[in-house]
């Protein structure tokens, strides 16, 4: 992904179909640097054989507001970024509902980048996860 700095949500959005991303139902709704709100609708394929939401819907969730985030970001000459290490604490669940992440920034420096994203259960407000990500920026050869 090369370094294209700010994006709008929209313009966010018009980069997902045909991606993971898309295919997860994902939506950007609100974005400034340093800070990204996404959501999406909870349906039967991204749950997990046992009727409960997929670990890795959250994740995806999450480490794509983090992701499209680091964008706005990346210094300047950057060529773009790859997540190096994620973590994530399950709190809770969902069978159906819209869930919902913010994503803040920690520490945007030269070389790596540090995010925050919350995922929340929307109709309850209960969180679901709590996720950090770090991004190596990756420079011109």
């Amino acid at each position: 992904m090369a370094a294209t700095g700010f994006h709008t949500a929209d313009e966010l959005n018009a980069l997902l179909p045909g991606t993971l991303p898309g295919l997860l139902g994902l939506t950007v709704t609100a974005h400034e640097p340093g800070r990204l709100a996404a959501a999406l609708d909870v349906r039967p394929e991204l749950l997990a054989p046992n009727g409960y939401l997929h670990a890795a819907t959250v994740i995806g969730l999450a480490d794509t507001a983090c992701g499209l985030a680091t964008r706005a970001l990346l210094p300047e000459g950057a060529a773009g970024f790859t997540t190096i290490e994620l973590k994530s604490n399950f709190l809770g669940t969902a069978r159906e509902g819209r869930l919902t992440t913010v994503a803040t920034n920690a520490h945007a420096g030269r070389t790596t980048q540090v995010w925050d994203a919350v995922v929340t259960a929307a109709d309850s407000g209960r969180t679901v996860a709590l996720f950090r990500c770090t991004q190596s920026v990756l420079w011109p050869r």
